[in-house]
């Protein structure tokens, strides 16, 4: 398994994980959180910024040869905690949840000890990601037809 060297070493990427997503704990209970739900706080900017912080680590991903689809996976990890992240209140409290850097570092160790071998989870993943993604690019297209078709009748 490659180590890495400098800022992605397994320890600092580890380290850096767990800075952003279990660094503090809530006395009293197992609930963790880190940085990233702290910056999330700041409207509007915070969760960009957390998102950026997240990067890091697909990044040493990507120098290190994961494969492609582990990426992508990492990288919707993040997308999930930015977009879900601006939601008031409820985004704060996903991103203590969802954890994606922590996910995205054990996407990376998985990866790198073996390497080019995807699970069918990954696969899963993507096609679910995908079918999202084309069920809301279609919509819009759906409500143009059947507006277009209520007009054409004389509404």
């Amino acid at each position: 398994m490659k180590r890495g060297s400098g800022l992605f070493a397994d320890e600092n990427l580890d380290l850096l994980a767990r800075v952003l997503d279990e660094w503090f704990r809530i006395p009293g209970t197992s609930i963790r959180f880190g940085l990233d739900g702290i910056i999330g706080l700041i409207p509007g900017l915070g969760d960009v910024i957390g998102g950026l912080a997240s990067c890091i680590i697909v990044v040493a991903a990507w120098f290190r040869g994961v494969p492609y689809v582990a990426l992508m996976r990492m990288v919707v990890n993040i997308g999930i905690e930015v977009i879900v992240g601006v939601v008031p209140v409820f985004g704060d409290a996903f991103d203590i949840a969802w954890k994606a850097n922590r996910r995205n570092y054990e996407l990376l160790v998985r990866h790198l000890h073996e390497p080019r071998q995807h699970n069918w989870k990954d696969w899963v993943f993507l096609g679910l990601i995908g079918v999202v993604l084309f069920a809301i690019f279609c919509a819009p297209l759906v409500l143009i037809a059947l507006l277009i078709m209520w007009m054409r009748r004389g509404g």
